[in-house]
């Protein structure tokens, strides 16, 4: 199996600068459409074990990456806790009942994981397709959303511009918002852990929504319940194997030096960031993984591997020594890429990456 993805998790040198792209099996890849397509729906297609693994193995088969991600959505957990989530073509999730008030906040609770079984069923068949690529398997990465970012879904009951509900619970009700947010973050805990259970090689929490908070709010409400998460998550899967934990806060970039200490190994990074001075504020004990500008994928290749060389030369010169951990690092888009990307574009990304960073070294 090729572990570049995993050493440079855990700070181990690397013969080169590991890729994945945050939504690699998406709608900007043909073969994706015409398999959701057939699946009828998004939940049709994550539900279902065998399309899920699909969908996860297309862009690997296209592209020379060095992780796959598990098909699945950050809202399963509150959809496990029966808040009924649905998917509607052009308007994205949706939340049959939302939590706006004691009665609701009182009724959460930690779902049982057998009603995720479908997600369990699917990392143990991606691996199973995984292991059939003999040497060019790569590790695969589960994930789930942070608990701030599920309550803002839980809230405002779909996607928002504002964030005008949860916001507004947040300041009015503190007492409220804390209560989901604990709940959150045992139920995202046990779902991870189950992941790795069932064969999810490293573990990733997008704090998709964290940078819509204000500084103190932000330390109080997302990067606290991030820190419950964590600390409840496995450290090593059934075999011995270190497992590690990756945290990708949009935006937040601000809060670096507070989240340089996180019980994590890899710090994710959207674009507003330098690499490099990012890796000054983390050191060694963190790998940082990111983040370039995913709109670059709609420039011509010649402009997308020049910015690709800019990204890996902002990180700086590759650490090198074995004997030590060092600040590793694994090249993603700043956020999940676009579905009007052209596939050729992620062609000359991902070349480039790996072309590049050999130079590097």
């Amino acid at each position: 199996m090729n572990t570049t993805f995993l050493d440079a998790c855990l700070g181990k040198p690397t013969p080169y600068t590991p890729v994945w792209l945050m939504r690699q099996a998406g709608r900007y890849l043909p073969e994706y459409r015409a398999t959701r397509a057939t699946a009828g729906s998004f939940m049709g297609l994550a539900t279902n074990p065998a399309f899920a693994t699909e969908v996860t193995m297309q862009p690997l088969d296209r592209y020379p990456l060095d992780a796959a991600i598990l098909f699945s959505d950050i809202l399963t957990v509150p959809d496990a806790m029966g808040l009924g989530l649905t998917f509607a073509e052009g308007e994205g999730p949706r939340f049959a009942h939302h939590v706006r008030d004691e009665a609701a906040v009182a009724k959460l609770a930690v779902p049982d994981m057998e009603k995720l079984r479908y997600v369990f069923d699917a990392v143990r068949s991606i691996r199973n397709s995984l292991a059939l690529r003999m040497n060019k398997g790569v590790p695969l990465i589960g994930f789930s959303g942070s608990p701030w970012t599920l309550a803002c879904y839980m809230v405002e009951g779909k996607g928002s511009d504002d964030y005008r509900h949860v916001k507004s619970l947040m300041y009015a009700r503190p007492d409220l918002m804390h209560r989901i947010l604990a709940v959150n973050a045992d139920s995202v805990a046990a779902y991870l852990n189950a992941q790795i259970d069932t064969g999810a090689q490293a573990v990733m929490v997008f704090d998709s929504w964290g940078g819509v908070l204000a500084d103190g709010a932000f330390q109080t409400f997302s990067l606290a319940y991030t820190k419950r998460v964590l600390a409840g998550l496995k450290r090593t899967d059934a075999d011995g194997n270190v497992v590690p934990r990756l945290v990708f806060t949009k935006g937040g970039g601000l809060w670096l030096d507070e989240m340089k200490d996180l019980d994590c190994d890899v710090l994710g990074l959207d674009w507003t960031i330098n690499l490099g001075k990012a890796r000054a504020i983390v050191g060694a004990n963190k790998s940082l993984q990111g983040n370039i500008d995913p709109n670059i994928l709609f420039a011509p290749p010649a402009a997308i591997q020049t910015e690709v060389k800019r990204v890996l030369d902002s990180f700086g010169k590759p650490h090198a020594d074995a004997a030590k951990r060092g600040t590793g690092h694994i090249f993603n888009l700043g956020h999940g890429i676009s579905q009007f990307t052209p596939p050729e574009h992620v062609t000359a990304l991902v070349e480039a990456v790996h072309s590049h960073s050999k130079k590097m070294r």
